[in-house]
């Protein structure tokens, strides 16, 4: 068996909810960690739509979704939590003295007394681009997510893409890699200006290369890519290639959680809405994937969702401990977690 990670609180989705969990578990002394598909925490907010303004959080007239996934993780920097990115949860079951075992798509194994899923409208699981024959290639030549950068280091990397996943690993894999192409269907971008500025200030100095137009075939043997063939404006390109990351948008599946024996509502969730629990004892559901009578999908419901749950998750997680309600607008002993000045 893998070494095991242990943690009071097992967090799986690390969008604004499951960030907002963290600041609310943290208040009463919980350990959390949390687990998400991505490659870097925000969810929907960071990963589809960094730039859309949202009008409806409380005491912000309006706050940019990457700004409101900045703003959480600032707030939740004082409980330290552990995270692990490009990974989907698998595996969940219930050990002998009531905790649970979490295991990944690569192995990797957690233990938690609480579990708590968070993770929106289901996993993101990126889509396969329209490509003649890419099955072949996958888990090879084909990756989805640059799980180790080592990986590509000495490669001809080709990125196809128009977005901030694309423009990131662009960038990041320019200095390792033996040639990064980026590969986009039209010269505008949808990625952060300053990555795109930089992308630009890399090809002028012929550090990496763009190209305008759309993958039409690949070319290799054994699952090992050697080049590919761009269709563009004036025509076909040869690009050689040892590695392709497509990076062609994400859908939402509520996946193996669907196996894992709990209650579910039109592939959602239900929950009680005192607890949050679904209907396995010590396994709440908060956010998106949940149902209740009522429900509504806003930002808004899952912060109230958290903090209700995070009352129940306490009395499992410490059940001899009284659990005293605080403010932490005049709580000492909360100040003091939060790092706040005397």
């Amino acid at each position: 068996m893998s070494d095991i990670t242990t943690t009071d609180v097992l967090i799986i989705g690390a969008g604004p909810i499951g960030l907002f969990a963290v600041f609310e578990l943290g208040l009463f002394d919980m350990r959390c960690h949390l687990i998400d598909i991505l490659d870097r925490p925000g969810g929907q907010c960071a990963e589809l739509y960094p730039e859309k303004p949202i009008y409806d959080i409380p005491g912000y007239p309006v706050i940019g979704a990457q700004e409101l996934v900045d703003k959480l993780l600032e707030q939740i920097a004082p409980f330290k939590p552990g995270f692990t990115f490009n990974r989907m949860v698998t595996g969940l079951e219930r050990l002998e003295n009531g905790s649970f075992r979490v295991t990944t798509d690569e192995n990797e194994v957690f233990e938690a007394k609480v579990v708590v899923i968070a993770a929106g409208g289901g996993s993101f699981q990126p889509k396969r681009p329209p490509i003649p024959g890419i099955e072949a290639y996958e888990q090879a030549s084909v990756r989805y997510a640059v799980r180790r950068i080592e990986d590509f280091r000495g490669h001809d990397v080709v990125v196809v893409g128009g977005g901030d996943s694309a423009l990131d690993w662009t960038l990041n894999l320019q200095p390792v890699a033996r040639r990064v192409t980026l590969v986009h269907r039209r010269p505008e971008f949808r990625a952060a200006p300053d990555n795109v500025n930089k992308m630009h200030a890399l090809r002028d100095a012929s550090a990496i290369d763009l190209v305008i137009g759309q993958v039409s075939g690949l070319a290799g043997e054994g699952g090992a890519l050697h080049s590919l063939t761009v269709k563009g404006p004036d025509g076909d390109t040869e690009v050689a290639c040892t590695r392709l990351l497509p990076f062609f948008g994400l859908t939402m599946k509520l996946g193996p959680v669907a196996e894992w024996g709990l209650n579910l509502h039109e592939n959602q969730i239900p929950v009680d809405t005192e607890k949050f629990e679904t209907s396995e004892p010590g396994i709440f559901a908060i956010g998106d994937i949940n149902w209740y009578p009522g429900k509504l999908k806003l930002i808004l419901s899952g912060f109230h969702e958290a903090a209700l749950m995070t009352q129940a998750a306490k009395h499992i997680i410490s059940p001899t401990e009284r659990v005293v309600f605080q403010y932490t607008t005049s709580s000492t002993s909360l100040h003091k977690k939060l790092g706040v000045p005397d």
